[in-house]
Parts: C-alpha cells; sequence; structure tokens
C-alpha cells in the first residue's frame, strides 16, 4: 500500500484516508437525521470524545488515555439507548435506498398478498376481522393490551386467530413488517357515529379510531354480511372488492407514501 503521509508516530496510506472519509460521511448522515434534536448535541458530544480518545493515543497521553477508554469502551450501549428513535429513523432512510429497495418491495407485495388473500376467505366464512397494519410508527401501546405473538404472517395463521372459537378472535391483529405481533389487541374508539349514512359498529370505530392516531391501515371485514374495508388516515372505504383491496394496500405503502409520511414525523419532531 502506498504511504500517503509518513510521520515518526503514525503512517496514512490511501486505504487509510478512504477508511476515514467512509466514517465521517456515516457521521454526517447520523448528525443530519438527528440534527434539529437534543439527540444531535449529545451525538456531538461523542464524537468530541471519540477524537480525543484517538488524539490521546496518538501523543501516548496514558492516563487521558485510561479515562477516555472507560466512555470509549461502552459508548455503542450509550448510543443504542440514547437515540433509539433516530436510530429507527435512520434504518427507515436506509431502507429506502435503491440497493434495498427490491428486497423490502418483495416483503410488502408478500405481506399485502397473505392480507388480501385472509380477508376474502374470511369474507367468505362472515367471519369478522380487524386487522392493523403498521407503517412508520409503532404500536407498543396498542400491542400491550394484547396477546404477543412475534410470528411470522401467513393467512393459515390469521384464520386461525379469527376463528370465532379461538380465544383470540375478538380484538384486533396487529401486522409489522411481514410479522404478526399481537392479537386480541384493543384500539381506541373514533368519535364518528356514521359515515356516508351507515352507521359504524365497534369494529368499524376501533379499525377507524387507531387510523386517527398512528399511521397505520386497518381492514375491517364484518361480521354480519362480510363485506371488506379499510381505513386509512381516519377515513373508511367500504365494500372493496379484490382487485380494490390489493390496489389500495400496495398505494398506501408504495416508496411515495412511506417517504411522505416519514417527512411528515420529521416535521412533527421539529415542532
Amino acid at each position: 500500500m502506498i504511504d500517503i503521509i509518513k510521520f515518526d508516530f503514525i503512517t496514512i496510506t490511501l486505504l487509510d484516508i478512504v477508511d476515514i472519509l467512509l466514517v465521517a460521511y456515516l457521521f454526517y448522515i447520523i448528525f443530519k437525521t438527528m440534527r434539529g434534536s437534543i439527540a444531535s448535541q449529545i451525538f456531538l458530544g461523542l464524537v468530541i470524545l471519540l477524537i480525543l480518545s484517538f488524539a490521546a493515543k496518538a501523543l501516548n497521553l496514558r492516563a487521558m488515555s485510561f479515562l477516555l477508554k472507560l466512555v470509549t469502551d461502552i459508548w455503542v450501549i450509550i448510543f443504542v439507548i440514547l437515540f433509539q428513535p433516530e436510530l429507527r429513523r435512520l434504518l427507515l432512510l436506509l431502507s429506502r435506498n435503491r440497493f434495498f429497495a427490491s428486497y423490502f418491495r418483495s416483503e410488502t407485495n408478500q405481506m399485502i398478498k397473505e392480507v388480501v388473500d385472509t380477508a376474502f376467505e374470511l369474507s367468505d366464512k362472515q367471519w369478522g376481522a380487524l386487522i392493523v397494519l403498521s407503517r412508520t410508527t409503532g404500536l407498543r401501546g396498542v400491542i400491550e393490551t394484547g396477546i404477543q405473538i412475534g410470528a411470522k404472517l401467513s393467512r393459515a395463521l390469521l384464520i386461525s386467530i379469527f376463528n370465532p372459537r379461538s380465544p383470540l378472535h375478538d380484538g384486533a391483529v396487529i401486522v409489522r413488517n411481514n410479522l404478526i405481533e399481537a392479537a386480541r389487541c384493543t384500539l381506541p374508539l373514533s368519535s364518528q357515529n356514521f359515515i356516508g349514512g351507515f352507521q359504524l359498529g365497534m369494529r368499524h370505530k376501533a379499525g377507524l379510531g387507531i387510523t386517527e392516531q398512528a399511521d397505520v391501515i386497518s381492514i375491517i371485514v364484518s361480521e354480519e354480511n362480510g363485506s371488506v374495508s379499510i381505513a386509512e388516515d381516519g377515513k373508511l372505504y367500504r365494500n372493496l372488492s379484490k382487485q380494490e383491496l390489493f390496489e389500495k394496500l400496495t398505494n398506501a405503502f408504495s416508496k411515495k407514501e412511506l417517504r411522505y409520511n416519514l417527512f411528515k414525523l420529521k416535521t412533527l419532531d421539529k415542532e
């Protein structure tokens, strides 16, 4: 490897320069994601500590190196604990990268297919169902009201859950990233009682209510007549065909929609 800079105590090669530039770019992306929040100031402090640690080692300052090492040895754990929301947004941005988009699109398409097939099989049986698909926000508080499952999404499992003889059929199923997180969950009810002359039952009020408070999509299957509805952003679309449900879910989880909702989250964070 060609030496670019050479001193008595350090030698810098071309590979070292590339490595430094990559690390600098990574820190820039992280700081840009956190900019405008208190977390950005803490992150800047951690960066300064890392720089001081490298400088102390280069200058052979043993006492200073020892003290800084106590902090840098656990800085990764501190980083994860302090910046959990920011890291989640950063990973979401990374997932939108074109190199990873094809994988996530495939996962989303599979999730949509399973949910659509399930909804219309339940419709044929006239088994009531309420399925909530999380987009950019988590639903920890809602999940804690039900029974945590943590199983891979499948039509067979959803059908089993919503079987009227199943102890889990009442309440909502929460789905996130092709994973069934919980069943029998309690959702907040919408204050709306009528939409277009249609009187909302408890299942429809719950499916609509959660979309008024979180970035989610709700699929509601009526127990009375088997009709399939979808709720999004506080709006209810009723009596959908299989193709209409598939198209609405595809549009809801499209790349454009996810970026728009991520922008709304960032705007709320800054307010």
